[in-house]
């Protein structure tokens, strides 16, 4: 490893840290759920319901909150599912809002159902003023509810002289409930403001990794002009956003799962928020999404919704809503740019031909090195040509031991007259940084690794625990994952191998700190994705390879006559372009030097003229005149 790739491998780490290091709790709400059943099925979903005892409320005291929609405050609560091949969704009849999601086809890091979210972690609610100024919340009314066929379901509660209508459909074979909202005859009741949809939501932990589940779970939204945010995913901080302009959909992001809103026309505004309590061994973090729904959509008909519980998908997203697949964390700029359509179309073409996974990393780290083949053979050729030139520069060093800006101005001499771009070693491999970060963003958002085996880990989308340890080490964790170690010891060894074929390129503390960083990439790494790890090691061993097989093609007596062609070619030729403003730099700073030592010694001359001053020395002790004044 030569000088100049050690310092893009040293650029390379220090933008990867600093990168991975910028991508109170409400209560959650309790709803009984129903302890008998009865089931209408029809062609494989169904629509099932469940009723509880009825609770008989303080009717005076609800008439006096709840006004001329106190009569539909009391009833049955019941529990209603809509159901196909992919999803449940359950309903409760107290307010006729989903109150659970469980997805069919995934389960729970350690095997249970797994639930977008549930009755005892979520609730969603709708309130609004009347125009007697009335808070009203649909939690506070029951609901009838009426079946649509297999695949529809409608809520109806009768209040005030008129109606309020909630409509679900779920598809067969789709993630996407829609939902309808409809207030009949109630446009003199309504208070002529927007209406506010709320999403609580406190989420379990669904995968091994507990802090990468977290720090992985945010919210997203679009507004209808175009711009995506999302709150900042590993803060563990409350982080809150106050949307003033109108949203096309928000959705909760649970690393590999969504609970998402879209408006078919759009919220007139919205606030998002997110808390975490580290003390809280249940939950990973608090979700909260406030969205305006405006009162004339739902007077006018025009209150069109889709609600999405289901996989964090690309190519599943993507028509789901505009820019919905945003929600899958690929990376900002060209990184993300990498993923979507270079990583994933490959990724994606050999997942139709390979089962295992591990094996599609191999060929994922084959196919990425023969492209940027011609880049690192370039670097090889730069490593080369710095060793051939190796004699004269440590002639020039020789020749002007205590002038460091003298040895930079004849080294760049020769570089020029040789030919030999200086840059051209590290130029090659900070290229290939998009890959390096679309990677890191690639492997832990990879829904297609998750749960999926290969060798001795259980899972590729987190770490493989091949070692448990019974206590934490500081920043490495409980647990050893012998992928990194094997990474580690890979990269050492691709180091040590670079250093044997130029050993005089790293000397001092650059050579220290080429084998050092490698140990830090292990504690940094350990507890990443387990096909990260893979994919460095693989990286490693096919570098290693290639290397073996351009040395091959790189012949020190070749690049030598070449060399001294270029001295003979360039020797009238002046420096021009970004060689010649450096040059003209190095030599003003030069200059600069030399006035400033020259400065120096002037000053030094002038202070011993005048210590050599009579009567001013610190020995002298004539008396000095007295000094005449003059009289008014």
């Amino acid at each position: 490893m030569d000088r100049n790739s050690a310092i893009g491998l040293f650029l390379m780490a220090a933008l990867l840290l600093i990168y991975l290091q910028f991508a109170p709790k409400p209560e959650p709400a309790a709803v009984e759920l129903a302890k008998t059943t009865k089931s209408v099925t029809a062609g494989g979903d169904s629509a099932r319901t469940s009723a509880t005892a009825p609770v008989a409320p303080d009717s005076v005291q609800l008439a006096k909150q709840l006004g001329s929609f106190a009569a539909a405050a009391q009833g049955t609560a019941q529990t209603t599912e809509l159901s196909n091949k992919l999803l449940t969704v359950t309903f409760s009849s107290k307010g006729g809002q989903p109150q659970a999601a469980r997805l069919h086809k995934y389960k729970t890091f350690d095997g249970q159902p797994l639930d977008v979210f549930d009755a005892q972690s979520a609730k969603m609610d709708l309130r609004f003023r009347t125009a007697d100024g009335r808070q009203i919340k649909l939690s506070d009314l029951y609901f009838r509810a009426e079946p649509q066929g297999s695949t529809g379901l409608r809520f109806v509660a009768e209040v005030a002289g008129g109606q309020i209508e909630q409509t679900y459909t779920l598809a067969p074979e789709s993630y996407e409930v829609g939902y309808q909202l409809r207030f009949n005859g109630l446009n003199q009741t309504l208070a002529q403001e927007a209406l506010t949809f709320t999403f609580v939501d406190n989420v379990r932990q669904t995968e091994q990794d507990r802090k990468q589940n977290r720090n992985h779970t945010a919210i997203n939204r679009y507004l209808v002009s175009g711009d995506h945010t999302v709150l900042f995913e590993a803060s563990e901080n409350p982080e809150e956003i106050k949307v003033e302009e109108p949203l096309k959909w928000a959705a909760h992001k649970h690393n590999f799962f969504i609970a998402g809103i879209i408006a078919d026309n759009a919220f007139s505004s919205g606030q998002l928020n997110s808390t975490v309590d580290l003390n809280d061994s249940t939950y990973l973090k608090t979700l909260s999404s406030t969205l305006k729904i405006p009162v004339t959509d739902v007077q006018q008909g025009k209150a069109n919704y889709r609600f999405f519980f289901g996989p964090n998908s690309l190519d599943l997203l993507k028509t789901v809503a505009p820019e919905f697949d945003r929600n899958v964390s690929l990376g900002w700029g060209l990184f993300r740019w990498v993923n979507r359509f270079v990583v994933l179309p490959v990724f994606h073409f050999l997942q139709q031909y390979i089962a295992s996974y591990g094996l599609i990393i191999v060929l994922l780290v084959v196919l990425i090195k023969l492209v940027t083949w011609p880049l690192t053979y370039k670097t090889y050729e730069s490593q080369a040509k710095m060793k051939v030139l190796k004699p004269e520069i440590d002639a020039i060093k020789a020749k002007y031991p205590d002038d460091q800006t003298k040895q930079q101005q004849e080294t760049m001499k020769l570089n020029s007259s040789m030919g030999v771009n200086p840059l051209s070693g590290c130029v090659p491999t900070l290229l290939t940084l998009p890959i390096l970060f679309a990677m890191f963003q690639f492997f832990p958002n990879a829904i297609e690794l998750r749960q999926e085996p290969f060798l001795w880990a259980k899972d590729l989308s987190t770490y493989d625990e091949f070692l448990k340890l019974p206590f934490e080490l500081p920043f490495l964790g409980s647990h050893i994952s012998m992928f990194t170690v094997l990474m580690t010891l890979s990269t050492l060894a691709m180091t040590y191998q670079s250093n044997q074929n130029n050993p005089s390129a790293m000397q001092g503390p650059m050579k220290f700190y080429s084998y050092l960083m490698p140990l830090v990439f292990f504690f940094v790494l350990n507890s990443f994705a387990a096909g990260l790890t893979w994919y460095y090691l693989v990286s490693n061993l096919v570098t290693m390879a290639q290397q073996a097989i351009t040395r091959r093609f790189v012949d020190d007596d070749k690049v030598r006559a070449k060399l001294e062609a270029n001295k003979v070619k360039n020797k009238d030729k002046k420096p021009s372009g970004f060689s010649a403003r450096l040059a003209d730099a190095m030599k003003a700073a030069q200059e600069r030097e030399a006035q400033t030592k020259a400065g120096g010694r002037i000053a030094r001359q002038d202070s011993d003229a005048a210590d050599a001053e009579p009567g001013t020395g610190a020995d002298d002790v004539s008396p000095k005149k007295p000094r005449k004044t003059r009289r008014s």
